[in-house]
């Protein structure tokens, strides 16, 4: 928590427990609606919504309420009346009301709407019918866009008389007589432009957009491709229906970013897993992936118990088993981390395939020529203290140690790289291939490789 966060936090809780109800408001007054959200974050559940309802101002309370952590968003909606929630939901703009109503259970949602004014309740309903995932269930449908033969001066006066009813005007969007998208223009291109000039005039006809169908990360990334503050909304007849702005933007590359690595981690997803999660929730998550871990274990076990025989002869082998298999499985999700963030990025496709694998292999052939031949020689200098004496034995014993920790690695490095890859091309998220599927799979073939080659050079 940031320092200012923290004192605001202390503040409100000793003002509260001396009943400063007076000084406890002018606190609130003069906060920020996004520290107040984060603010209720901090406090025990059931000083929250009594904080909230504190909040003098019905237009802070709505920001706070479309500001809170989706972590205690669930129970604090439960904990307010249906007279208390509506009224917020109609003070927020139309996506932000669309957030929240996510939240609530269906039955109550429809009942809600039911009790909105009808011009919200339309715009809610209408963004409720797209995946919440596309373009369509993030984008606000208050946008600034005019005919093609407006001037430059009307378009100035219909702005300031509009500008209490977007949430944000970046861009003045051009329509024609069918309401199509046909250009754009930035309102400093507006601004400089002669006062009589028809916005056909100076509009950039070259626009980028997005449909309603598109998903929200392929729309994140046309945003940063071309680092553009909003990106409009067109329905399948290129019709213009909403805008995506760049705090939504923010919002879906830090959801992605999060489901990706919880995913990689095999920690369940965005939806299930938070930090103030319930044990039974966060166990339920978790389990099933942890399964691929649990029977790659069991299979691991088999392996080496096949080998006792061998193992017997040369005991010292088994104490080489860890670190041979936890250099591996480094190398392996280092490597897939790297492909998984690029196939994310769109920054690894047909050509650039073979190159990426081709690197990380190499890579990992010098990592493990790195470590394989410090492994070796720890390895030969400990056979020999064992046996008393530098033998030729021991340094034959090294070999096959390093080597197959070099060897270890450079096929982890395969696995961790090409895995992700073949998911993406049967269209499943490369996501779900990390942590323990991967490592799974490599210390079952790091078992193999390591015994197979014991028996080779050491002819045990």
């Amino acid at each position: 928590m940031a320092d200012s966060l923290k004192v605001l936090a202390d503040s409100v809780q000793k003002l509260m427990r001396r009943n400063a109800q007076r000084n406890l408001r002018k606190i609130l007054e003069g906060s920020r609606p996004q520290d107040l959200a984060g603010l209720l974050g901090y406090l025990p559940e059931h000083d929250r919504i009594k904080i909230f309802l504190e909040i003098p101002d019905r237009e802070t309370r709505a920001e706070v309420l479309a500001e809170i952590n989706i972590e205690i968003l669930p129970t604090f909606l439960e904990a307010l009346s249906d007279e208390e929630l509506v009224p917020l939901l109609e003070e927020m703009f139309s996506d932000d009301t669309v957030d929240i109503l996510e939240f609530i259970p269906e039955e109550r949602k429809n009942a809600l709407l039911r009790k909105m004014r009808r011009e919200d309740m339309d715009e809610a309903e209408e963004l409720l019918r797209y995946d919440p995932d596309t373009a369509g269930g993030i984008m606000v449908p208050d946008f600034f866009a005019l005919p093609e033969l407006t001037t430059c001066k009307q378009a100035i006066e219909t702005l300031q008389q509009r500008n209490d009813e977007l949430e944000m005007a970046f861009y003045v969007y051009v329509i024609n007589e069918h309401e199509h998208l046909v250009g754009v223009l930035s309102l400093r291109q507006l601004v400089i432009s002669p006062p009589n000039a028809p916005l056909a005039e100076i509009m950039e006809t070259e626009v980028v957009r997005v449909q309603t169908s598109d998903d929200q990360e392929a729309v994140a990334r046309l945003v940063a491709r071309y680092n553009i503050l909003a990106i409009p909304v067109v329905d399948d007849t290129n019709r213009l229906v909403g805008i995506v702005t760049v705090d939504d933007v923010i919002d879906v590359i830090r959801e992605e970013a999060t489901e990706d690595i919880l995913k990689m981690a095999g920690a369940g997803d965005a939806n299930t897993e938070f930090a103030f999660s319930s044990v039974w929730r966060s166990t339920r998550s978790r389990i099933p992936w942890l399964f691929a871990s649990w029977l790659g274990g069991l299979l691991a076990s088999s392996i080496i118990y096949s080998y006792e025989e061998r193992l017997a002869r040369i005991a010292i082998l088994a104490a080489f088993i860890p670190i041979v298999l936890g250099m591996g499985g480094n190398v392996g999700t280092q490597a897939l981390t790297v492909v998984t963030r690029g196939l994310a990025l769109g920054h690894i496709s047909g050509p650039h395939i073979p190159r990426t694998v081709g690197r990380e292999v190499l890579v990992g052939l010098s990592c493990g020529a790195t470590y394989g031949g410090l492994l070796g020689a720890a390895a030969t200098g400990f056979a020999a203290f064992k046996a008393g004496a530098f033998q030729l034995d021991a340094l034959l014993f090294g070999a096959t140690i390093g080597f197959s920790l070099c060897t270890a690695m450079v096929i982890a490095a395969l696995v961790g790289s090409t895995v992700p890859m073949i998911l993406q091309r049967l269209s499943i998220d490369p996501a779900v291939a990390t942590g323990p599927f991967v490592t799974t799979s490599v210390d079952v073939l790091g078992i193999v490789v390591y015994f197979n080659l014991a028996s080779l050079l050491l002819g045990i």
